[in-house]
C-alpha cells in the first residue's frame, strides 16, 4: 500500500494530505477544549460547530500559503516554518469566525493558544513522520516512481557528500538513498534524513534499495585511495560517477554541475607530485617561447602550462589552419591580454621560414612537439612520416642553431625504444640527430637540447580511451587488439608539466624518461569502463551481459609491451618523475652522411632504401612486416 501511494501521481498525495488535515482539524479544536476543561466527556461536543469551522478556514490558508507544494521527502526547517505561519493565520480567521458566530462567549481565551499548540505538533508532525517513512522505508521513493530517477549511494558523508546530497534534492535525475562512509564516528547517523551506512555494507545496500549508480563524494583523498574505491564498485556494474578535486570546484561549492563520469586518470592510481617552480620558470618566465605542433594533443597542454609560467611571448607554430586557429582564441581569451599570442602558420620542413620566425621573434626556448604519432597511419605513409618525424626534427633544430637559441626540447616516445613501427624509428633517428648535435655544437654553441620520453597520454588524439567510450556509448562492441596488449598511461597535463621540468634539467643531449608507473592491461582497462558506466561485459561466462569485446589483432607496427629504456643506465635525478637515461649515440660526423642519403631516399620515394636505412641506423629496430604503404611498388613490380 505504501509503495502505491509513493508511485502515484503529485495531485493524489496532496489529496491525501487535504484529507488528512480535514479530519484531523476538528479533532486538534476538540481536544483543545478537552485539556483546557480537562473534561473528556461527551459534552465537549456541545462545541461542535468551532470544531467544524477549523477545517472550513484552515484547507484554504494551507493551500495559499503552499503547504501541499512540499515535497515531503526534502521537507526541513522552512517547510515547518509555513506550518507555523499557516496555522497561525488558520487560527487567527477562526478566532475572528468565532466572533462573528458568536461562538466566542462560549470558549475561553486560552483554548486558541492550545489549538495553535496542538495544530502545529499535529499538521507539522505528521509531515516529519511521513518523510521518516520514506526515508526509512523506502529510500528515494517520494520524489518519483521507480524508472525516473537513478537511486544513488552517495560514497563520502562528509562536506562535499552534504552539499551534494542537498543539490540531489533539486535534481530530475537522482534520488540520493544513502550515504557510505570509512568513518566509523558517523556511521548510523541521519544527515539531510539520510542515513550513514559503513562502505561495508554496500553489497548489501545496492541488493536491498536496487541502486543504479553510486557519486563520489571524495574529493579531498588520495588518488591511490580512489583507484582502490573505483576498482572495488567495478565489480557491481554500477554507474559511478565523482566529484573532482576541490581545488577544481568553483569557489568550494558543490553543485550538480560538478558531477563527472569517473575520470581515467582515477582508475591509474598515480599521486600527483607537486612541480618544481624553477624548473617550471627555468626556460619560460620572461622568455620567448615557440611550440611546434601547438594545435596537438600535447603541444596545446604545453601551451596552456606555459602560458601560466608568464612568458613575454608565446609563438604558435602549427601547420593545421583549424588547429591553430583553436588554440589561438583558446590561449588569447587565457592570456587576457597580458601575454603576446603569436600563431604562425608553417611547416616544420620549411627550414627559411622556421629560421625567420625564430630570428624575428628572438625565441628563447623551442618544444618541439610537431610529429606524426599514430602508429598504423605512418607504417601506411612512409615517406611523409619519415620526413615529417626525422627531418622536420633536424630542420627545427638547425633553425634553433642558426638563430642563437637557448633551449631546445624534442618531445619522443617509449615506442623509439627498440621500435618495431617506423613511427618509433624516426623518433628514435630524430633522438640520435639531436644527441649528434648537441655533441657538434657543444664549444660553438650555447644551445641546449633535451630530449624527454614518455608513452601514451590519456585523451589524446588516436587514443584508445575516447575510441572506448564512444563504443560503450553506441552499445558496443569496445575493441582490443589482443587480450594481453598493454601499455603505460599519463595525463596529458601530467606529461606536459614533466616535460618542461625536464627541459630545464641536465646536459645538453641528455635524454630523460618521465616515470610513468605501472604498465596497464587495456583489456582490464576496457571493463572497468564498461562497468563503471553501469554494464556489463558480454563472454563466454556472461552471455547476458550488455557490451562485448572484441579483440581485432595487432594492428601494423603494433607491440604487445612498450619499453621506456633501450639500456639499463638509468640515474635518478632531483625530480621523483623524471629519469636520465644513458643511451647510445653517434658522432655527427658518422650521423651526416646517412643523413644525406636518408634525404636523397626520401625525394626518390624510395621506400628500400628507407627502411634499409632505418635499420642499419635504429639500433633495435625490428619491423614485423613488409612495406605497408599503399604507395610502395616493389622493385619486381616497377621492372614489369
Amino acid at each position: 500500500m505504501f509503495k502505491s501511494i509513493l508511485n502515484s501521481s503529485r495531485q493524489s498525495k496532496k489529496a491525501i494530505f487535504v484529507l488528512f488535515d480535514l479530519i484531523v482539524l476538528p479533532i486538534c479544536c476538540w481536544l483543545s477544549f478537552a485539556l483546557r476543561y480537562g473534561d473528556w466527556s461527551a459534552h465537549n461536543f456541545a462545541h461542535w460547530p468551532a470544531y467544524l469551522l477549523a477545517p472550513v478556514i484552515a484547507i484554504p490558508i494551507f493551500i495559499r500559503l503552499g503547504l501541499y507544494r512540499a515535497v515531503i521527502r526534502y521537507i526541513g526547517y522552512r517547510a515547518q516554518w509555513t506550518v507555523v505561519k499557516a496555522v497561525t493565520l488558520a487560527l487567527l480567521f477562526w478566532s475572528l469566525g468565532t466572533y462573528l458566530l458568536a461562538l466566542d462567549q462560549y470558549t475561553p481565551r486560552s483554548v486558541f493558544f492550545i489549538f495553535w499548540l496542538v495544530a502545529v505538533l499535529v499538521i507539522g508532525g505528521s509531515r516529519m513522520v511521513a518523510r521518516w517513512i520514506i526515508l526509512h522505508e523506502f529510500p528515494g521513493g517520494g520524489q518519483q516512481a521507480k524508472g525516473s530517477l537513478d537511486r544513488v549511494l552517495i560514497y563520502g558523508a562528509g562536506s562535499a557528500g552534504r552539499q551534494l546530497a542537498t543539490a540531489l534534492g533539486e535534481s530530475e535525475e537522482f534520488a540520493a538513498i544513502a550515504f557510505v562512509d570509512d568513518d566509523k564516528s558517523l556511521l548510523g547517523m541521519d544527515i539531510n534524513g539520510i542515513r550513514v551506512y559503513d562502505s561495508t555494507n554496500i553489497a548489501a545496500l545496492i541488493e536491498r534499495y536496487d541502486i543504479d549508480s553510486v557519486l563520489l563524494a571524495i574529493p579531498s583523498i588520495s588518488r591511490m585511495r580512489r583507484k582502490t574505491i573505483v576498482d572495488s564498485l567495478s565489480g557491481f556494474n554500477l554507474r559511478v560517477l565523482t566529484l573532482p578535486s576541490l581545488s577544481d570546484i568553483a569557489g568550494g561549492k558543490i553543485s550538480m554541475s560538478d558531477v563527472r563520469e569517473v575520470d581515467i586518470a582515477d582508475l591509474l592510481g598515480r599521486e600527483e607530485v607537486q612541480p618544481d617552480n624553477a624548473l617550471l620558470d627555468a626556460c619560460i618566465l620572461k622568455q620567448v617561447v615557440l611550440v611546434t605542433g601547438a594545435g596537438g594533443s600535447i603541444g596545446s597542454e604545453l601551451c596552456r602550462q606555459i602560458l601560466k609560467q608568464r612568458p613575454n611571448s608565446l609563438i604558435l607554430f602549427e601547420q593545421s589552419e583549424f588547429a591553430l586557429y583553436s588554440i589561438e582564441k583558446e590561449l588569447g581569451n587565457l592570456a587576457d591580454g597580458q601575454i603576446h599570442i603569436i600563431p604562425i602558420l608553417g611547416s616544420v620542413l620549411d627550414l627559411p621560414h622556421m629560421i625567420k620566425v625564430m630570428r624575428q621573434y628572438q625565441v628563447d626556448t623551442v618544444y618541439h612537439a610537431a610529429a606524426y604519432k599514430h602508429v598504423p597511419l605512418v607504417e601506411s605513409n612512409v615517406i611523409v612520416g619519415v620526413r615529417n618525424n626525422l627531418m622536420g626534427t633536424l630542420n627545427t633544430a638547425e633553425a634553433a642553431i642558426a638563430s642563437q637559441i637557448k633551449n631546445f626540447v624534442l618531445i619522443s616516445t617509449d615506442k623509439a625504444v627498440r621500435p618495431t613501427n617506423v613511427m618509433g624509428a624516426s623518433k628514435r633517428f630524430a633522438e640520435l640527430v639531436l644527441q649528434a648535435l648537441s655533441k657538434r655544437e657543444q664549444d660553438s654553441s650555447a644551445i641546449r637540447f633535451a630530449i624527454v620520453r614518455f608513452g601514451n597520454v590519456l585523451g589524446s588524439s588516436g587514443s584508445v580511451i575516447p575510441l572506448f567510450r564512444q563504443q560503450i556509448s553506441e552499445g558496443g562492441p569496445v575493441t582490443v587488439t589482443h587480450p594481453d596488449i598493454t601499455r603505460y598511461f599519463m595525463t596529458i597535463p601530467e606529461a606536459s608539466s614533466l616535460v618542461i621540468q625536464a627541459g630545464s634539467m641536465g646536459a645538453s643531449g641528455d635524454v630523460f624518461v618521465l616515470d610513468m608507473g605501472e604498465p596497464v592491461k587495456i583489456r582490464s582497462l576496457a571493463k572497468q569502463m564498461i562497468n563503471l558506466t553501469g554494464l556489463s561485459v558480454r563472454d563466454a561466462t556472461q552471455p547476458d551481459g550488455d557490451i562485448e569485446i572484441v579483440y581485432t589483432g595487432l594492428r601494423d607496427g603494433e607491440k604487445l609491451y612498450e619499453e621506456l629504456l633501450i639500456g639499463d643506465n638509468v640515474q635518478k635525478t632531483a625530480h621523483p618523475m623524471i629519469m636520465r637515461a644513458e643511451e647510445v649515440m653517434l658522432e655527427w660526423g658518422e650521423l651526416k652522411p646517412v643523413i644525406d642519403e636518408m634525404r636523397q631516399a626520401l625525394d626518390r620515394f624510395d621506400y628500400d632504401a628507407v627502411r634499409q636505412l632505418l635499420l642499419t641506423t635504429v639500433n633495435g629496430y625490428n619491423p614485423q612486416h613488409a612495406i605497408k604503404d599503399p604507395m610502395y611498388i616493389e622493385v619486381s613490380d616497377a621492372i614489369r
